[in-house]
């Protein structure tokens, strides 16, 4: 057992090529270095068998599954009953990721946005937190989260958060959280770390994003959950707590929003 405080990886890519035929070594590496629980994530529908099967092959890692804002015009429309089925699987905790992405593929931002609305549907009516991924569509992003939530509570979290200050600021209102990933451990990331500063230290989560974006000291190398730890130090020191007491705050915070999941490891 590790000696570190219990932190969870909120979102990772384990099923990517990266980690090909290496999920048992990268999965014990995060136990040791105490992140407990990993939620991989899956981006589009036909990699959820793959997404599934690694949840229930490791007793630490949940999943959730969507279509990613730079894959919604690839394949077809993903049904919102689509979503409400694989939700009752036992492992399944989050609807996403999804959002919108309009940095690369600004040309798809209609499809970007039925697809996103088709996400919040399945996240209301399941219960369970939506999970975005926004990058360069920071009015369209607020604007419909807004509009949505009009239509009916949800809950959700801005994934590897790097956006705007009006941003947070639109989300936290709402009541959503936000997840700080290794960009916010960057030398030249102080404009985001004083984003996260202004924010509820109730509403944070941290998380990888791995393969990509690894923090310091393994930065231009691939991520994975066990460096969660190097993350969640930053962000002890963002809001001034011991790391044992930041740990501590970031799975409350989880387990608020990720209630499948910390249901699940409680029984």
């Amino acid at each position: 057992m590790s000696e570190h405080p219990a932190i969870t990886d909120s979102h990772c890519h384990l099923d990517f090529p990266d980690f090909d035929g290496q999920q048992a070594q990268i999965i014990e590496n995060a136990l040791a270095a105490g992140v407990t629980r990993m939620v991989t994530i899956c981006t589009r529908m036909d990699a959820e068998p793959k997404v599934r099967a690694i949840a229930e092959t490791h007793a630490p890692v949940f999943y959730a599954a969507g279509v990613h804002p730079m894959r919604a015009h690839e394949e077809p429309l993903v049904p919102v009953d689509t979503l409400i089925a694989l939700s009752q699987h036992p492992k399944f905790v989050g609807i996403g990721e999804t959002g919108l992405d309009y940095h690369y593929t600004a040309e798809t931002a209609q499809v970007q946005q039925d697809s996103l609305r088709n996400h919040i549907a399945a996240a209301r009516e399941t219960g369970l937190p939506l999970i975005i991924h926004a990058r360069a569509a920071d009015d369209d992003m607020a604007r419909i989260l807004t509009e949505e939530y009009r239509n009916g509570a949800y809950t959700c979290v801005m994934h590897c958060f790097s956006s705007s200050a009006e941003l947070a600021r639109a989300a936290l209102e709402l009541g959503f959280y936000l997840s700080m990933s290794g960009i916010a451990a960057f030398p030249k990331s102080q404009e985001l770390r004083d984003i996260f500063a202004a924010a509820p230290v109730d509403r944070i989560l941290v998380e990888t994003d791995s393969p990509y974006l690894a923090p310091p000291p393994h930065r231009g190398k691939r991520n994975e959950p066990a460096y969660t730890a190097h993350t969640a130090r930053v962000g002890a020191e963002v809001f001034g707590m011991d790391y044992a007491d930041f740990a501590a705050q970031t799975q409350a915070n989880f387990d608020r929003l990720f209630t499948k999941a910390a249901a699940y490891e409680a029984t």
